[in-house]
């Protein structure tokens, strides 16, 4: 019988805009975004934790958030100082483990089975490292701990901010039974309203349907829906996982008609991308537009230049240009999105995310 896993997911606290609070005492308390300005309709990138008690979230339009809360503070994105703060958090990972994943610059997947220090217990290194990244860098994180990346992950947003939760081995599929499909990572909103139209509503709903029937009503993705039904996730912590592709896509709760609300969404999605290829330090060569009809067909239109797509401009202006070569016109939407493939990292910088405590007795891991 293979040995079981101990994987950590470490999720920074509303990383950017803590940043900005760390280092601007004025902040501090207030409701503030990191994200372009409601004039320039530009968009949320991160939200601190008192804006987030008016609605505010990332990816929300600046001029929403404003309406939202008009005393909202906007702050600029500062990708140098997120990097080397980054870079920081993701040394304090390695005194543990070499087996580390980043996802992005707040946020990374640990496997401690092995570590570097001997301990036995996963919830002691994450306790550990939750520690040492509020004494050297300022900021909480929170933590999720258990058997693999699936519950880790989920783990980890249940006791923000600040928090470590964990989820022992024999109770992973009770968990996954009871939790509702809307807390499971990989099914968004759109996804989780066609399941609620099926009759799934957690886990244990999901777990009714067979593998065959998942995969016709989903497909491809309804194999992993099979397997985290039953708590179930072999993928492995990948260190040195190259990134192909980054995007952005916003499913609307009403279709979309009108040619120039369209144009605008797609703005804003494109400065949501341009704000991950800024994260990631990569440029590319691809652009990909992804459009979703009211119908449900989905179609995709790209172009791939000689020159690197590195800024605003030329993402909206590849965006626009495949636009019209599609049916917009004629046919209502309800999913826009833009992806950038053939990446070429600038440098090898990656990044990461925060940290919780609710602290379950009788497990070792």
């Amino acid at each position: 019988m293979d040995a079981i896993r101990k994987i950590i997911h470490i999720d920074m606290d509303a990383f950017y805009a803590s940043v900005e609070q760390r280092d601007e005492p004025r902040y501090r308390g207030k409701p503030l975004v990191v994200g372009g300005l409601p004039q320039q309709r530009g968009v949320v990138a991160a939200a601190s934790y008192e804006a987030r008690k008016f609605g505010i979230h990332s990816a929300m339009p600046s001029r929403t958030a404003y309406q939202k809360c008009p005393t909202l503070i906007f702050v600029k994105p500062r990708f140098e100082v997120y990097h080397a703060v980054s870079r920081q958090i993701r040394e304090i990972f390695h005194r543990y483990t070499d087996q580390v994943e980043p996802l992005a610059l707040d946020e990374a997947y640990l496997d401690v089975t092995q570590n570097k220090q001997e301990k036995p217990s996963a919830t002691l290194i994450a306790q550990e490292i939750k520690a040492q990244i509020l004494q050297e860098t300022g900021l909480t994180a929170s933590a999720g701990i258990s058997i693999n990346k699936f519950l880790a992950k989920v783990a980890s947003g249940f006791d923000k901010p600040n928090g470590l939760y964990l989820i022992p081995p024999d109770a992973a599929v009770a968990f996954v039974e009871t939790l509702p499909i809307e807390k499971f990572h990989g099914i968004g909103q759109v996804t989780a309203a066609r399941m609620h139209e099926l009759g799934i509503h957690t886990g244990k709903d999901l777990k009714q349907w067979t593998e065959l029937d998942l995969v016709a009503q989903f497909g491809k993705v309804g194999h992993y829906y099979y397997k985290i039904a039953r708590a179930q996730d072999d993928r492995p912590v990948e260190p040195n996982r190259i990134r192909r592709s980054i995007g952005a896509e916003n499913s609307f709760a009403e279709d979309l008609g009108d040619r120039t609300t369209i144009l605008t969404e797609l703005e804003q999605i494109a400065q949501l991308v341009l704000q991950r290829l800024t994260e990631s330090k990569a440029t590319a060569r691809t652009l990909t537009l992804k459009v979703k009809y009211a119908d449900y067909q989905q179609i995709t239109r790209s172009r791939t230049l000689t020159t690197p797509i590195q800024d605003l401009e030329t993402i909206l202006k590849l965006t626009h240009e495949l636009l019209a070569i599609t049916e917009v016109d004629r046919r209502n939407v309800r999913l826009l999105g833009i992806t950038l493939s053939n990446l070429t990292p600038n440098n090898s910088d990656i990044h990461y995310q925060q940290l919780t405590l609710s602290f379950k007795q009788g497990f070792t891991i």
